[in-house]
């Protein structure tokens, strides 16, 4: 059997129905991994299950609503009793609160600001709170949470959403702490921050004539927008052995945005 980078690796993918969580599942499992798909979204959840089912791959689709502790508990541990336990969780849940009202902090509602803090926020909590305690159990473990470059810098007039920036913040944060605490258990904890990347979230932004003028300014490496695949190899590395002595890490995978 070829060595690929993940074999025997049991991976747990959160918001694995999205087109990040889609193209890093493919990657993760053409490298060997038996991956746990976790997403809300039962109809793009069970057919990505299948397709990779029909590539020859071990995949495990299971509905959760990652903002329930009592269901991200008891999914964690229907994957470890179906694929065995996580030696890497990816956690890329999350969705943008415009529909509830985001937006700059004098007029953001506090629907929006509740329901991105719930969704974006308390599921990393949750996930990792239930993924570490697994990773404990057998020593050693990766932990890859998707955050964003709005949590890294402020946005203009086109990205003034100020809960989701604060969400994105609190998973820097969080993962940075995760790392530091539990380096000596042998557990690491890295951040990707994407910037504008295409996929289904981003269609506002790749509908705006306004938006993709300003892409050689924002992105200037390509002037375009990043690819799901982009950040699904940013977090291969980060998950994997490569990585090894990498832990409280924050990768922008962002064609230049925060190098201004």
């Amino acid at each position: 059997m070829p060595e690929y980078i993940l074999n025997n690796k049991t991976v747990i993918i959160t918001g694995a129905a999205g087109g990040i969580g889609q193209a890093t599942a493919k990657l993760f499992a053409g490298e060997g991994a038996r991956i746990a798909l976790l997403d809300l979204n039962n109809s793009r959840g069970e057919s990505l299950e299948s397709a990779l089912q029909d590539e020859g791959y071990e995949a495990l689709f299971i509905k959760a609503d990652m903002t329930n502790s009592s269901q991200v508990a008891e999914t964690f541990d229907l994957a470890e009793k179906k694929l065995g336990p996580p030696d890497v969780l990816v956690n890329i849940v999350g969705v943008s609160g415009r529909k509830w009202g985001d937006g700059p902090v004098a007029d953001c509602t506090e629907e929006a600001w509740d329901k991105l803090m719930s969704i974006n926020l308390k599921s990393m909590f949750l996930c990792c709170k239930y993924g570490v305690q697994k990773m404990l159990n057998q020593g050693q473990g990766s932990v890859v949470n998707i955050s964003s470059v709005l949590g890294m810098v402020g946005g203009d007039e086109d990205f003034s959403t100020h809960a989701y920036a604060t969400t994105k913040g609190g998973i820097i944060s969080l993962t940075r702490s995760i790392a530091t605490y539990y380096a000596g258990k042998n557990i690491r904890a890295n951040a990707i921050c994407p910037g504008l990347i295409a996929t289904p979230m981003s269609q506002r932004a790749q509908s705006s004539e306004k938006i993709i003028n300003k892409l050689s300014h924002l992105q200037p490496l390509t002037a375009d927008f990043g690819q799901p695949e982009d950040v699904a190899n940013a977090a291969l590395f980060l998950g994997s052995s490569m990585a090894d002595f990498i832990t409280g890490a924050v990768l922008p995978v962002d064609g230049g945005w925060t190098a201004h």
